[in-house]
């Protein structure tokens, strides 16, 4: 909010390049729900018309606007019917768990497609500094995105998936924490503690991907 009244034009700029980048990275991340929990048998997200490229019936328009405004939002979650899976704990945890597989990956091309397009964008520089900003972003979303969501906590994917790999009794209690997830999920937000979580993380994961597409581009 303060860059939109501080510097409209700044801020509409820089909105231009992160709109198309945070649609990639939400449709990535739903896409992938869906295709996983269609391959092991809920013809939900199918019927649904959530298996699309389209972001459109991934985005919730709530979401959407608090992102413009606040700096985050969220997708619409794609349905998934546990009892048309043919083994429902573990296809559950494989389900969630594609949503930030798929982030890491997707933000991992868009790094290697930066570094190619830093060596021969030089060439058509209207075109390279427009493209390799949304591909910045496309990085970054993506990253933050999938990291986001390994939080142990309902209803990222992070407490969907987590407690498969946990002792059953620490399971259980992630479990019981299902009612006040929300709660507390924003609270981190508001707090500014997410930041203090997430920050080292995605720091450690960013030199981590660069150190990886250093040895191939």
């Amino acid at each position: 909010m303060s860059g939109l009244f501080g510097d409209p034009l700044a801020f509409l700029s820089d909105l231009i390049l992160k709109l198309p980048a945070l649609l990639v990275a939400v449709t990535v991340h739903e896409l992938a729900h869906a295709l996983v929990a269609d391959r092991l048998g809920d013809p939900t997200p199918r019927r649904l018309g959530r298996i699309t490229l389209n972001p459109l019936p991934h985005i919730d328009p709530l979401g959407a606007l608090a992102f413009v405004l606040a700096g985050f939002g969220w997708a619409k979650p794609v349905p998934v019917n546990p009892q048309n899976l043919r083994h429902p704990i573990r296809d559950m945890a494989c389900v969630a768990a594609a949503g930030p597989l798929s982030n890491f990956a997707a933000a991992f091309v868009a790094l290697v497609a930066v570094r190619l397009l830093g060596r021969v964008g030089g060439a058509f520089p209207f075109v390279a500094e427009p493209l390799g900003g949304v591909l910045f972003w496309v990085y970054v979303f993506n990253l933050a995105l999938g990291i986001f969501n390994l939080i142990p906590l309902p209803p990222l994917d992070g407490g969907h998936f987590l407690p498969y790999l946990l002792p059953r009794g620490a399971a259980g209690a992630l479990h019981g924490l299902e009612r006040y997830g929300m709660l507390l999920l924003l609270a981190l937000v508001f707090t500014g503690a997410i930041q203090w979580i997430l920050g080292p993380v995605f720091r450690w994961a960013s030199q981590f991907m660069i150190t990886l597409a250093q040895l191939i581009v």
